[in-house]
Parts: C-alpha cells; sequence; structure tokens
C-alpha cells in the first residue's frame, strides 16, 4: 500500500519573504507540489511571497475563489459556492495526499488566523496527515510598524471584524484595551462611526501593506477621505501597567 503524503498548511507571515519560519523556508524549497488561494485572473499574494523560493519543477496548483465581494456574506448563495469551492479543493489535494505525494499550501499570515487554509484542514485532517505550520500574523507586523507596544501589563487586545454592526464594532471598541481592526475595505466609514462612537478615533492608527512594499503608517484622522487597499489594519494602542 502507498503510504499517504501530508498536506502542510504553510504560513508565510505578513508579507516579507524574511519573516518566513525556518520550517516554511525548508519545506518551500523542496516542494513537489504547492497550492495556493487567488482570485481569478491574479497571481495571488502567498504565490507572490515565495516568487523564486519553489523549485523549477514544482507543480503549482492555484485555488481560484468564485466570489469574493460580488455575494454579501450574509447571502446563502455565498456560504453554498464556497462550500462546492472547498470540497473541490478538498478532493484534489486528497487524492494527492492519498497518492503518496506531499503537498504545501501556501497560506498568508497564520494558517490558522482567519485563512481560508481552515476550511480545507477541516475537511482533510480526518482523511489525510495534516500538518500546519503557524507564523507571524499580518497584525504583529502593523503593531510593529508603528514603533510601540500594542500591550502593556493586563492590557486586553480584541480582534475585530470590519464586517461587523457598527455598534458591535463601537461595544467591544469601547470594552478593550488595544485594539486591531481587520477586513476594512468597504466598511471604513462604519469602522469611524464605531471608533468615534468608543471614544477611540483620535487613537487610532493606519497601517497598510505591513511589511511589504509600500508601507504605510498615519494617524486614521490623517487619513479622512483615503481609499484603503486590501491590505490594510487599524491598531489602537493599549496604555496599561508598566513599572
Amino acid at each position: 500500500m502507498t503510504t499517504a503524503g501530508t498536506i502542510h498548511g504553510l504560513g508565510l507571515g505578513p508579507g516579507d519573504p524574511d519573516l518566513m519560519s525556518v520550517r516554511a523556508d525548508r519545506l518551500l524549497r523542496n516542494a513537489r507540489h504547492v497550492a495556493y488561494f487567488r482570485k481569478a485572473g491574479k497571481p495571488g499574494q502567498a504565490r507572490r511571497i515565495v516568487d523564486g523560493i519553489l523549485p523549477e519543477s514544482t507543480v503549482e496548483f492555484p485555488m481560484e475563489y468564485p466570489v469574493t465581494t460580488e455575494i454579501h456574506f450574509s447571502d446563502p448563495r455565498y456560504n453554498a459556492v464556497l462550500s462546492d469551492f472547498y470540497a473541490d479543493c478538498t478532493t484534489h489535494l486528497r487524492a494527492l495526499a492519498e497518492g503518496g505525494e506531499d503537498v504545501v499550501v501556501l497560506c498568508e499570515g497564520d494558517p490558522f488566523f482567519y485563512g481560508s487554509f481552515m476550511h480545507l484542514y477541516t475537511r482533510l485532517k480526518d482523511h489525510v496527515p495534516v500538518q500546519v505550520v503557524p507564523a507571524i500574523t499580518g497584525m504583529s507586523a502593523a503593531w510593529t510598524a508603528t514603533g510601540m507596544p500594542v500591550t502593556w501589563g493586563c492590557d486586553v487586545l480584541s480582534v475585530l471584524m470590519g464586517t461587523l454592526p457598527e455598534d458591535d464594532l463601537a461595544d467591544h471598541m469601547a470594552r478593550a484595551d488595544a485594539l486591531v481592526v481587520m477586513k476594512i475595505g468597504r466598511n471604513m466609514d462604519k469602522i469611524r462611526g464605531a471608533l468615534r462612537k468608543a471614544g477611540r478615533y483620535d487613537d487610532a492608527w493606519l497601517v497598510e501593506y505591513a511589511s511589504m512594499e509600500g508601507q504605510t503608517v498615519s494617524r486614521l484622522a490623517d487619513a479622512e477621505g483615503r481609499v484603503t487597499p486590501y491590505f490594510s489594519i487599524i491598531v489602537v494602542h493599549g496604555q496599561g501597567r508598566r513599572p
């Protein structure tokens, strides 16, 4: 019988190849099969990070999202379409592993932190060996880019999705000491409103392309009217106990 190969969910970190782990680099340089998510017609950020690292003989399997923002996530069709997509990807990856092939799945940031790989992991883990390689998250690169510690002493850090309703955002923002807000994009006006309601607006920082080419860091109040790119994170630093 053929020994099953392993699916590696490989965290690549926030974007700078120098911030990848040694384990990630080793797996990439010996990869026979590599899979990665991307938007249709785009090369994909994960694939861009590893450009020049993969062996020329590596077989690539780009997994192109059938929808991104065309259907709102609250629409039942959104989950149905994505569920079929993840099932198809799983079938392909499982067949490779069952045939004895190891597969590296590229993951931006950390695979278990709001990543698409999680949807493959839950479908694969009971059938073939799956290993996850953790990595530096985008939010870690973002608060580092501000040049200030994000938490002190007993500070409570909340990580919020900009897709939440404004009142829910404001409630979490008011109760937390330090904040990270992700998935900004078209939610920026709502996020600004929530920060104002919570009294945190003047303390908020906007980081674009953290650790990547084109990185910018500015106070959110100084970025009024700016259209933020996909790779944007808002940070509010905690001011807790310190010696």
